[in-house]
């Protein structure tokens, strides 16, 4: 007799089987609040309970006998491989993580690629799958269908309550005061994440394009203005020597006469969040993804007033930044002519200076770095640069002891040391015809295995000094320092400042004005209250 089942029993053991296999990481994180004793057990069974009957209660309402199997299928596929990276770097995947992976090129996410991400994917996914579709399932006629489903729906909504009220002293705490234990949940969340990201960004009717600083101008001054914004890649501001850090990361920028800013803090914990944030008028409280890309951003504000604009790019790409002004890509061969196994960041300043010689007024230039990117840490500086061993050569940093991890991270901001003061060098060789200056400013930061935690990409609020207090760092040439009062800068450089302050800096730098430039949040004249 050949083995079959009805849809709900398909339904509720490919429940049970994200629970008990899925679910590490949200039991890992429930067990750190809710110790695993005798008094929590029934708790911690319940939780399970009403996840299985969460996730049987939404395949139920959403799938029908044509789609059961298909939709089945995709959740464990995508289940397998969200345990992986909650499992291996205990990130929650959120609608900006999503957003993240969707924007990063594909290069980058090769470095994620390794065979435990493919065991995962093979016997959390792909078996399940090939069980799933080759199972038997029975059906009944229309009306026996929806009565089924019913009656299915009924119970799995009276389990949940019964879980509710019998262990109620648990879940007040669980729901009112662990709210981001609930972001752990596999694949719920990441499933609601998603929808979250698809909306908002498909589904959400897209506004106008804002125009701001339309009347932005230049303040009239004799000697032409050059700047160059270099934005960082995850780099975190306890990893420079600048800032105390007992290794000597920044052998080459010590030499030079900068400001360095100590206490900066990000806007995002993602490039997908911080770069379009660092450029918008808009504030970290305040800021949406959707409405920074439909209105027009510092860069904007520059061109208007007749300042122009370059991005160069060795990261995945500007986020929508730079979508109106020049934009030259450098992680390919064909632009950068310093690429190994990847392209480097020094490449973007080759060429620079015939750039710079063809224009006619002021020029602000963004360097985007490919920077500390991970996990690849390794791949992210020439040999020369590994001055800390031994370090971690696998992308799978859980296979690295954290001395491996730490040293292959601080060699690339070694190699971002480097790369600014050669910034420095081509900045000085224009000294004598521009007013320069260059403002050094990371994205965000990375967690390199402290309290658990790898990458970035947590959620903001819940996310660690590590992922938020990012490097930041100001050179200014002679004729800059005629203008702008670097001692009184240098005095409070160790004053607490964010991504908030960017686009004000920039206008200020510049000497633009515009009814948008807000003297008390540029860095230059900015004083603490």
């Amino acid at each position: 007799m050949q083995f079959k089942l009805t849809s709900i029993r398909l339904i509720v053991i490919v429940a049970l089987f994200l629970v008990l296999f899925d679910n590490i990481s949200f039991f890992k994180h429930v067990t750190q609040v809710y110790e695993l004793s005798i008094s929590n057990l029934g708790f911690l069974l319940s939780l399970g309970v009403i996840l299985t009957s969460v996730i049987t209660l939404f395949v139920t309402l959403i799938s029908s006998r044509y789609t059961l199997k298909a939709f089945l299928i995709v959740l464990v596929l995508i289940a397998s491989v969200s345990n992986y990276f909650m499992n291996t770097y205990d990130v929650i995947l959120d609608d900006t993580m999503i957003q993240n992976a969707m924007e990063t090129n594909v290069n980058e996410s090769m470095d994620l690629v390794n065979w435990k991400l493919l065991a995962y994917l093979f016997f959390l996914g792909i078996i399940p799958s090939m069980m799933i579709y080759r199972v038997p399932v029975t059906y009944g006629n229309f009306k026996e269908e929806v009565w089924g489903k019913l009656k299915s729906i009924i119970l799995v909504i009276l389990i949940s309550l019964v879980m509710l009220f019998a262990f109620n002293r648990f879940y007040t705490s669980f729901f009112r005061e662990h709210k981001p234990l609930r972001y752990y949940t596999n694949p719920t969340f990441c499933l609601y994440s998603a929808g979250k990201y698809i909306y908002n960004t498909f589904y959400k009717k897209d506004a106008t394009l804002k125009q701001i600083g339309l009347d932005a101008r230049k303040t009239e001054s004799s000697v032409r203005k050059l700047t160059i914004v270099v934005v960082g890649e995850a780099a975190r501001a306890n990893r420079f020597s600048l800032n105390g850090y007992e290794r000597q990361t920044n052998p080459f920028l010590q030499k030079e006469d900068i400001i360095n800013f100590s206490n900066v803090y990000s806007c995002g914990t993602s490039t997908a969040i911080s770069v379009p944030c660092m450029f918008s008028i808009l504030e970290r409280k305040n800021y949406s993804d959707k409405e920074a890309k439909s209105t027009e951003n510092v860069l904007d504000v520059l061109k208007h007033s007749g300042t122009t604009v370059l991005w160069r790019d060795n990261n995945s790409d500007s986020k929508g930044v730079a979508l109106r002004v020049a934009y030259q890509d450098y992680r390919i061969a064909q632009n950068n002519t310093l690429c190994e196994d990847e392209c480097r960041d020094e490449g973007m300043l080759v060429g620079l200076q015939e750039y710079v010689d063809a224009q006619k007024g002021d020029v602000v230039i963004v360097l985007h770095q490919m920077g500390n990117h991970g996990p690849a840490y390794y791949k992210r500086y020439p040999k020369a640069f590994e001055k800390f061993t031994p370090t971690c050569q696998t992308n799978q940093v859980e296979k690295c002891t954290p001395e491996e991890i730490g040293n292959a991270y601080d060699n690339a901001i070694l190699y971002t040391d480097y790369f600014l003061s050669k910034t420095i060098a081509f900045l000085k060789q224009n000294d004598q015809n521009f007013e320069t200056a260059m403002i050094y400013m990371a994205d965000h930061g990375e967690s390199l295995g402290e309290k658990g935690l790898y990458l970035h990409g947590i959620p903001y609020f819940m996310a660690p000094d590590e992922q938020t207090h990012v490097g930041a760092l100001m050179w200014f040439g002679h004729k800059s320092k005629e203008r702008i009062n670097t001692q009184a800068l240098a005095e409070k450089s160790s004053q607490e400042y964010s991504h908030d302050n960017l686009f004000h800096t920039i206008l200020g730098v510049m000497g633009v004005q515009t009814a948008l430039y807000d003297q008390t949040k540029d860095i230059l004249t900015y004083q603490q209250k």
